[in-house]
């Protein structure tokens, strides 16, 4: 008991205060581990060995080319992602938002960087409504140029780098570039989803026709040789000067892209000069004697999967295990958990976040006391952690996005969740990047039936909410234990739940927690994986009144890393995506 105490006190607070915020954040700009815990733990690792672990063995090599060369785990990053936006554009992106939370193991401080798009300055809540007043279809809105907001991943990697690197900036742009010039081996899953989207718009603008389809207008398969020049040269100019990102030439075609029929948006010259990312505190609370920390809001990831875990926190999910009764504790309260975030979650700078409240340890033990082993909760609603309630949430999710983790040979860590938001983003194309189409992540409709004003609704540069759910998690003693992440949209929030819960309470490696079935409750249904759930606790579900959707599949892509005690590095890499963990 008193190793925790003194573990919760070296991130600057005490169980006190924990019970009181639900929030390991310092007053800082960071969190913080003891210098002499986290120097301790940089020596654990004798082999002075890397990982990477991404969704492409391409982008994976690329960041281990990366440490290889002296890099650190942020050099590796920014490696990582631009190739990423190379080989995977479907999900990822230059032109995309991201979060990242990053463990300095010398310092023992764990930052949340915010890397999350902002809306154009001249927009209003009306952004995706139709001349009739009604909310626009969903996809007539993905497909427009209102859906784009300023990129942000960038900007968030060059203040990370400023901060935390170790090679030049434009070092860790070489493996993109060659790949661009060179040309790389479309992999199945692109192929697979450009033949989806051939269906919906990207054929509709020509510089997105002409690289994604072949001239007879079939879309490139599997094993083509796709060369990308276009990228390679907005890669230079931004390994030259992250700025051309926003200003100059590219920043005038991403706009030119974003003013194109149908639907024209916005964003101008001025939005995407003035754009700056955010370094907070992380998000951090204790589990099981562990300490999981995430990303702040806008982000609603770290508040509903430490919601998830701190309502866990009352049931022994250790002797539960992924049985009927664990699965089904497990999606009572992922269900509290979104209801709690579909409600509150916002951009801060713009509407009061509860997150303190939300995560409150005495506010979590009430939403657990509604789970009955007997029975599902009916109808779940959000709770009353404070005196003010917002609309009732309309924002749509789509899946999509991107997941990596890094650890280099210091025992610094990167758990970094990238997106681009929808299929392909916007499906717009310039200077060889995919446009994201991250402001869809506002509710179309600004305030509910009531006429309440929605958290979550447009507004001048306002960041839209997001799942995206980076973290990491240390250990009983303070040191590293795991990163771990996903994308999937909305789902991310339950993906990265089970990886904690598989790992820390069900004693799986990184591996089986990452194959481990995914099971998805919101919005009064639970979703889960039929093949990888036993058929009697599926209808056991059932018979608790649950609402089973059987899935094929889900599009997870969970990458952890996790540290062993002799010092090692084990990886899980999703089976369900085409990603890989690399030591260097």
């Amino acid at each position: 008991m008193r190793r925790n105490f003194i573990f919760l006190a070296l991130f600057g607070l005490t169980t006190m205060s924990l019970a009181l915020t639900g929030c390991a954040a310092t007053e800082t700009s960071t969190t913080k581990v003891s210098a002499e815990t986290a120097q301790m733990a940089a020596a654990d690792n004798p082999h002075g060995k890397g990982m990477v672990v991404a969704a492409n063995s391409l982008a994976v090599e690329a960041g281990i080319e990366a440490l290889r060369a002296g890099g650190s785990a942020i050099d590796a990053a920014i490696a990582v992602q631009v190739v990423l936006g190379l080989v995977e554009p479907q999900s990822s992106g230059i032109a995309g938002g991201a979060f990242l939370v990053f463990y300095d193991a010398k310092t023992g401080k764990v930052t949340a960087y915010n890397g999350r798009e902002k809306a154009p300055a001249t927009i209003d809540e009306s952004l995706f409504l139709g001349e009739d007043g009604k909310p626009l279809r969903y996809f007539d809105g993905i497909v427009s140029g209102r859906s784009t907001g300023v990129p942000g991943v960038i900007a968030m990697l060059n203040m990370v780098h400023e901060d935390h690197g170790k090679r030049p900036w434009s070092d860790n742009f070489s493996s993109g570039i060659q790949l661009a010039e060179g040309g790389f081996v479309v992999s199945p899953r692109m192929a697979m989803l450009v033949k989806i989207a051939a269906n919906y718009a990207l054929k509709n603008q020509k510089a997105a026709r002409e690289y994604f389809f072949t001239e007879d207008g079939s879309p490139i398969e599997a094993g083509f040789l796709r060369d990308n020049k276009p990228y390679a040269a907005s890669l230079r100019a931004i390994a030259q000067d992250y700025r051309a990102m926003y200003e100059g030439s590219l920043a005038e075609a991403i706009i030119a892209a974003v003013q194109e029929e149908p639907r024209p948006g916005l964003l101008t010259l001025e939005d995407m000069k003035n754009y700056q990312p955010q370094k907070t505190n992380a998000l951090c609370s204790p589990y099981r004697g562990y300490v999981l920390c995430g990303a702040m809001p806008p982000s609603s990831g770290g508040v509903a999967v430490q919601s998830i875990m701190g309502q866990l926190a009352n049931f022994d999910m250790k002797d539960l295990g992924p049985t009927l009764k664990g699965w089904h504790v497990f999606a009572e309260a992922s269900a509290m958990a979104y209801a709690d975030r579909d409600l509150y979650v916002a951009d801060p700078d713009f509407v009061d976040v509860p997150t303190k409240a939300l995560l409150n340890t005495d506010y979590l033990k009430s939403r657990a006391g509604l789970i009955s082993m007997a029975t599902n909760l009916k109808n779940v609603k959000a709770g009353n952690p404070v005196d003010f309630k917002p609309g009732k949430d309309a924002t749509p999710d789509v899946p999509g996005t991107s997941h990596f983790s890094i650890v280099d040979k210091w025992g610094n860590v990167v758990s970094m969740t990238t997106t681009v938001e929808s299929l392909f983003g916007s499906q717009r194309m310039a200077g060889g990047f995919m446009l994201n189409n991250q402001l869809t992540d506002f509710s179309f409709a600004p305030r509910d039936e009531a006429g309440v004003l929605i958290a979550n609704r447009p507004g001048p540069g306002k960041r839209p909410r997001s799942s995206m759910a980076p973290h990491v998690v240390f250990d009983q003693d303070g040191g590293f234990a795991f990163a771990t992440g996903s994308p999937g949209g909305s789902s991310i929030i339950a993906y990265t739940a089970k990886t904690m819960v598989a790992m820390i309470d069900w004693g799986m490696s990184p591996q089986e927690a990452a194959d481990l079935a995914n099971v998805i409750s919101r919005n009064g249904s639970i979703r889960l994986e039929e093949a990888g759930l036993d058929p009697e606790t599926i209808t056991g579900l059932e018979a608790l009144g649950h609402k089973v959707i059987r899935s094929k599949g889900e599009i997870s892509g969970i990458h952890i890393i996790r540290k062993n005690p002799d010092g090692t590095y084990e990886g899980g890499a999703d089976p369900r995506r085409e990603g890989i963990a690399k030591s260097e």
